[in-house]
C-alpha cells in the first residue's frame, strides 16, 4: 500500500530541526503541491535550496516545520506561500496516486494532513488566543489558557461486504473519483468500529451484515484519516437499496470476475485483491 516503503523506513518521531539546503521541502497550496513530473511520469519534490521562499510574511514564526525522516532524508513543510521554483509546478495531489513514486505520494499526503491542521488551529478554540508551536511534541499550545491541540486524525472504515463468492463493489456519487470502491464512512461519536461497519452498510446499500472481522489499517493523510479495513458477511436479503446521495451504484461481483484490480496504493484495492485470491480473513 501507499505507506509500504520500498527501502528504509519512516521515522516520524517529533523533532525541532533547522533545514539544510538539500533537505526536501513540501509546499502545499490548498489541495495542490509543488512538484516536478518527469518524462517517465516519476515525481520529484524540491529541496529547500531550490525553492524561493522570499514571500514569507509571518516573521514571528518559523517558516519551516520538520515533518519526518524517510529513507534517510529529512522532510520539511513550508508554512506559507512558496515563491518561484524553476521546473516545478503546483499539481492537484489527488492526481498523484501512482506506484512509481509512491514514497513521494505518501510524503505529500502526510504533509497536507499537517498543513490543514496547522492552518485550522492558528487560534485557540477555547479562548481565541493565537496558538504557539510546542518544542517537545507535535502539538499547538495556547499560551493563555493552556489548551493543548494535537493533530486531528479521523477514524474511518473500509468495508468489504461478501456473500460467498460475491463481493459488493460501489461507485461514489458526485465525486471526481469514478472507479470502483468499497463501502466506506467515518466513525461517529460513541460508536465502535464494528457499529460503524453495520451502520454504513445499512445507510448506503440497505443491507444487514454479520461476522465482522478486522483486516488492516492505512493512514490517508490527504483526508486526515486513518482507514481501518473490515470484511463482513451478508446477513439475509441481498437486495440493494441504494443511497443515491452517497453512491452512484452498488453491485455484486463474482470473485473471479472483479472489475477492479490492486493498484499497490490503497487499502481498498488491496482488500479487493485479497478477496479475489480467496485469502480474506474468515
Amino acid at each position: 500500500m501507499l505507506q509500504d516503503l520500498t527501502f528504509g523506513r519512516l521515522e516520524n518521531e517529533f523533532a525541532v530541526k533547522a533545514p539544510a539546503s538539500d533537505d526536501i521541502l513540501i509546499c502545499v497550496r490548498d489541495n495542490h503541491v509543488l512538484i516536478r513530473r518527469h518524462e517517465d511520469d516519476s515525481l520529484e519534490l524540491p529541496t529547500v535550496g531550490q525553492v524561493n521562499t522570499a514571500l514569507w510574511e509571518h516573521w514571528d514564526e518559523e517558516p519551516y516545520r520538520y515533518i519526518f525522516k524517510m529513507q534517510g532524508k529529512n522532510y520539511f513543510l513550508w508554512m506559507g506561500e512558496a515563491g518561484d521554483c524553476p521546473d516545478f509546478a503546483y499539481e492537484d495531489m489527488r492526481s498523484l496516486r501512482q506506484m512509481q513514486s509512491k514514497e513521494v505520494c505518501f510524503a505529500v499526503m502526510t504533509a497536507r494532513h499537517l498543513s490543514v491542521w496547522y492552518r485550522s488551529n492558528r487560534f485557540c478554540g477555547r479562548c481565541g488566543t493565537p496558538t504557539v508551536h510546542d518544542h517537545k511534541e507535535r502539538m499547538l499550545l495556547c499560551p493563555h489558557c493552556g489548551n493543548m491541540i494535537f493533530p486531528k486524525i479521523s477514524p474511518a472504515v473500509i468495508v468489504a461486504v461478501t456473500d460467498g463468492d460475491r463481493l459488493l463493489l460501489s461507485k461514489y456519487a458526485g465525486r471526481a473519483y469514478a472507479r470502483y470502491a468499497l463501502i466506506a464512512g467515518y466513525t461517529e461519536i460513541g460508536e465502535t468500529l464494528e457499529q460503524t461497519v453495520q451502520r454504513e452498510v445499512m445507510e448506503e446499500v440497505g443491507l444487514k451484515v454479520k461476522n465482522i472481522r478486522y483486516y488492516k489499517s492505512q493512514p490517508w493523510g490527504v483526508d486526515g484519516n486513518v482507514l481501518m479495513g473490515f470484511y463482513c458477511d451478508l446477513d439475509g436479503d441481498d437486495t440493494i437499496r441504494l443511497d443515491e446521495t452517497e453512491l452512484a451504484l452498488a453491485q455484486w461481483h463474482h470473485r473471479h470476475a472483479l472489475p477492479a484490480k490492486d493498484d499497490g496504493i490503497s487499502l481498498t484495492r488491496e482488500m479487493i485483491r485479497v478477496f479475489e485470491e480467496g485469502r480474506e480473513p474468515r
